[in-house]
Formats: structure tokens, C-alpha cells, sequence
């Protein structure tokens, strides 16, 4: 289970200093219709304290990842991509599912470029918001940022899929999310570590995990592993988010426009393939 998938362009970055106080409180975040409710771990493994999401649409307020998912990533953050991508399809596929459903009882004559784009402005604000709320936490703030914003990708990929009439229940969802987010160049090599990663998800809920590593080289391995699939390809716009000032302009762009981009290729890749993907089953 210690052998690596090697993963292509890693980005290099010097590691910035960590708090070392305890872990601070798990702040509640309001969930999408018909999802779970999750919280944010409020310093994923550092302390420092997770902005107040601001008043609003709780439609358009950001969901975090699980706290079991953080969990899993910060003990094995190499594979913090594969964990989220997994997690993703099981927990988001079958919201993705529901919302197209009920989408078209509502809009009966809308097209999948329609109900792509519903999908598309729906989690580019929320996107956009994310960046806005956890851009001044400083470093901890920054990895839970990136997390957050991965995650709401992973929702938007999900429901692009179910708007062209892919399942996005199918385990192909999460070898896509991997393609599209860049985590890797070929389906071939993101199925490759997903397996390991199921596998390691598997010995770990059996045997527990190993002793951890430096606090400072987990949060910088956590980081860059998810701001890479998050499409922050320059890692140092992320921990750059610790200046004040320029954090929350800084994360608000990033975010939106990385999610764009991935929008785009999302829609791309199920309008061009959509007689070939596996489809929903039919009751």
C-alpha cells in the first residue's frame, strides 16, 4: 500500500510555517438541498478560526467536503484527489441524479445545454463565494478553501453529467472528475489510483492509519494535492492568500475562473460523448 502512482508536473513549493496550537471548533455549513448535512473542520489540523459564512441563499452558500473525507485526505494526502473523487460520486452522484429529475418535471422542453447551464451558474457563484468566505484564514484557511472549492467542482461535473444523461452515479464520474480536473492526463492512470485509493481507504478502516507525518508537510502535501485538482495550478496563489488584503479578491478570481474552465471542459466532454456514457437506470 506504499508504493505511489506517480502523478504528472507535481508543483513545487516551499513549506510555510504551521500553527501548533490545537484544533478550534467544526463550524456548521449549510448544505444544498437533498445533501447531507456537513461541517468544516475549522483548522484541518492547525488552529485558526473558519470565517462566518455570510447571510444569504443558503442555495448559493458553499458546502464542505465530509469530516470523514478531511480526515481521509489528511492521513493520506497524497491521494487527497482519488479520496475526494470517490467520495464525490457516492455521496454527490445521487443529488446530481435527483436534481435533473426533478429539473425536467419542472422545465419539460429545457435541453442538456439548458439544464448544463442552470448547473454551471449555480456552482460558479458558489465557487466564487468560497473564495470570498475562507480567503483571510491564512494558511489552514487556504487548504480548507481549496478543499471546499474541489468539492463544489465535483458537485458542478456531476450534475453537467446528469443534465447530458450520464449516470453520475457510475464509478466512470470519478475517473472523469480526475481527467477534467487535471489530476492526471489519462482515464487509464486516474482508474490506476483510484484503485490504490479505494484499497487504502479499505486498510485503513480495517487496520487504522500510521503514525503521522510533520503537521507543516501534511497541510503542504493537502494543499497542493487539492489546489492542483481545485485548477490552482501555481500553488503559491494559494498560500499567497495569507496577505491580507489580497486574499479575498485573490480567492474570489481564482475560484471563479478555475471553475470555468472547468465547467467548459465538463460540457465539452459530455456533449460530444453523450450516446456513450452509461446512463441512469430507469425504475
Amino acid at each position: 500500500m506504499t508504493d505511489a502512482v506517480p502523478v504528472d508536473d507535481e508543483p513545487t513549493v516551499p513549506t510555510p510555517p504551521v500553527p501548533a496550537d490545537t484544533a478550534g471548533p467544526v463550524v456548521p455549513v449549510t448544505p444544498a438541498v437533498g445533501s447531507p448535512t456537513a461541517t468544516v473542520p475549522a483548522t484541518v489540523g492547525a488552529s485558526a478560526p473558519v470565517p462566518a459564512v455570510p447571510a444569504g441563499d443558503p442555495g448559493d452558500v458553499p458546502e464542505a467536503p465530509p469530516a470523514r473525507l478531511w480526515d481521509r485526505m489528511r492521513d493520506d494526502p497524497q491521494y487527497a484527489p482519488e479520496h475526494l473523487a470517490l467520495e464525490a460520486v457516492r455521496r454527490l452522484g445521487p443529488e446530481a441524479a435527483l436534481w435533473v429529475a426533478r429539473t425536467r418535471a419542472e422545465r419539460p422542453d429545457a435541453t442538456a445545454d439548458q439544464l448544463a447551464e442552470q448547473a454551471v451558474r449555480r456552482f460558479v457563484n458558489r465557487a466564487r463565494l468560497s473564495g470570498a468566505v475562507s480567503g483571510a484564514a491564512g494558511l489552514p484557511g487556504a487548504v480548507i478553501d481549496v478543499g471546499v472549492l474541489a468539492w463544489t467542482q465535483a458537485r458542478l461535473v456531476l450534475h453537467v453529467a446528469a443534465a447530458y444523461g450520464a449516470d453520475p452515479v457510475h464509478p466512470d464520474r470519478a475517473t472523469d472528475l480526475l481527467v477534467l480536473q487535471k489530476v492526471h492526463k489519462a482515464a487509464e492512470t486516474a482508474r490506476l489510483a483510484l484503485g490504490v485509493a479505494a484499497g487504502r481507504e479499505r486498510a485503513g478502516a480495517l487496520f487504522g492509519h500510521a503514525a503521522q507525518n510533520p503537521l507543516g508537510r501534511v497541510m503542504l502535501q493537502l494543499g497542493v494535492r487539492l489546489a492542483r485538482m481545485a485548477g490552482v495550478r501555481a500553488a503559491k496563489r494559494v498560500f499567497a492568500k495569507v496577505v491580507p488584503g489580497a486574499a479575498i479578491i485573490l480567492g474570489t478570481w481564482a475560484n471563479s475562473s478555475a471553475t470555468k474552465d472547468l465547467a467548459e471542459r465538463a460540457q465539452a466532454l459530455y456533449r460530444e460523448h453523450r450516446g456513450g456514457l452509461p446512463h441512469p437506470r430507469r425504475p
